[in-house]
């Protein structure tokens, strides 16, 4: 038994550098051929955002002080290849020093971004960089191409990338030791970033810390304090949102900013923010279901006026009659529907009383 962990442990960390010295022959590949470094780029990036497949995982989660363990798996239980060099490259960062060099050669190229912040988003806060120039490029790189694979979930509604969002969130922003180790501009573009993504990733828990934490911007006395920040990058998230379920999630999670002190002109942003989805046609387009939530979550945050809003709304429905129809038509269905379910109320009491035993 003990000779079978001994002999885990050298194999883990083989297979880990192997799987550097692969990326960095690839990145190689790369720089020595213009015309399709952004084909082979592309191809890294999607091999390191893969899941650890089952045989590979048996050798990463070993007895090896290098490896990575179970308690560290990714969000939701899934683990990546990024997720695991991530963490070798703190442990072993000679690993990962041809890899940096080369990725800041291929700065300018689409991709090199997203591969740096997947690889080194905690290498960054964990080594201690003495260049500030450097270190702002590199914190600068890890913010856009945070940003560009957090897009990517949101476009294709999943979150295959939640681990890196919440080491950003958890383990830098909320705290502060690593935070204080990137310059003051890249702390308020990180806390932007994580403003527009925290309803996708769920952790509208850490809301009340994460406000506490915010950055001092130059602006700040036009644009309000940290929940006028956060809530006016909410806002122009929403508006770019083109998914109708991640629109939806987004709706249904903006209720928890009621209550919440905002300046007159941020509030109004918001207002107009969601009173545009509840009109059908453009510029937003919206679907019916869209339309339902963005009503509910204006409503419910801002109830003083909800029914001339309504009124003013339905005036304005007239001016599209070719939405006439269908309006019509789902006015009937949700009649229909409620009076069936009244109906089935209705029964199913009567029948209730008749199975009651009758008394004396």
């Amino acid at each position: 038994m003990q000779q079978q962990e001994a002999s885990s442990r050298p194999q883990s960390s083989a297979y880990l550098n192997k799987l550097s010295l692969e990326i960095e022959k690839k990145l190689q590949r790369a720089l020595a051929s213009p015309s399709q470094r952004r084909n082979l780029l592309q191809e890294l990036f999607a091999d390191i955002a893969l899941e650890v497949d089952d045989r590979a995982k048996d050798i990463i989660l070993s007895r090896d002080e290098d490896a990575i363990t179970p308690a560290e798996y990714g969000a939701n239980g899934r683990l990546c290849f990024y997720d695991v060099l991530a963490d070798y490259y703190i442990r072993s960062p000679d690993s990962g020093k041809p890899i940096l060099d080369l990725i800041v050669q291929l700065w300018s190229q689409s991709f090199a971004s997203h591969i740096f912040s997947l690889l080194f988003h905690k290498w960054l806060f964990e080594v201690q960089l003495d260049n500030a120039e450097v270190q702002l490029r590199y914190s600068s790189a890890l913010v856009q191409g945070a940003t560009n694979v957090f897009w990517m979930d949101i476009q294709s509604n999943t979150r295959c990338f939640q681990s890196l969002f919440q080491y950003l969130l958890d383990e830098v922003t909320l705290e502060s030791t690593r935070l204080k180790k990137i310059p003051i501009q890249a702390q308020r573009d990180l806390y932007l970033l994580l403003s527009r993504f925290i309803f996708f990733y769920n952790s509208v828990e850490k809301f009340e810390s994460f406000l506490k934490q915010c950055p001092v911007f130059p602006n700040s006395f036009l644009i309000g304090g940290p929940a006028d920040i956060l809530v006016i990058e909410l806002a122009d998230q929403l508006q770019k949102l083109k998914v109708e379920p991640v629109l939806l999630h987004y709706l249904s999670q903006v209720k928890i900013l009621r209550g919440m002190e905002l300046r007159m002109a941020t509030s109004t942003r918001l207002k107009t923010c969601l009173y545009s989805f509840t009109s059908p046609g453009g510029p937003m387009y919206p679907t019916r279901a869209v339309r339902h939530a963005a009503w509910d979550a204006l409503d419910f945050l801002f109830p003083v006026g909800r029914y001339p809003r309504h009124l003013i709304s339905l005036f304005f429905r007239l001016l599209y009659p070719w939405y006439w129809p269908s309006s019509c038509w789902n006015f009937i269905v949700s009649c229909m529907k409620a009076v069936f379910y009244s109906l089935l109320r209705v029964i199913h009491s009567r029948w209730g009383k008749l199975r009651e035993p009758k008394t004396a």
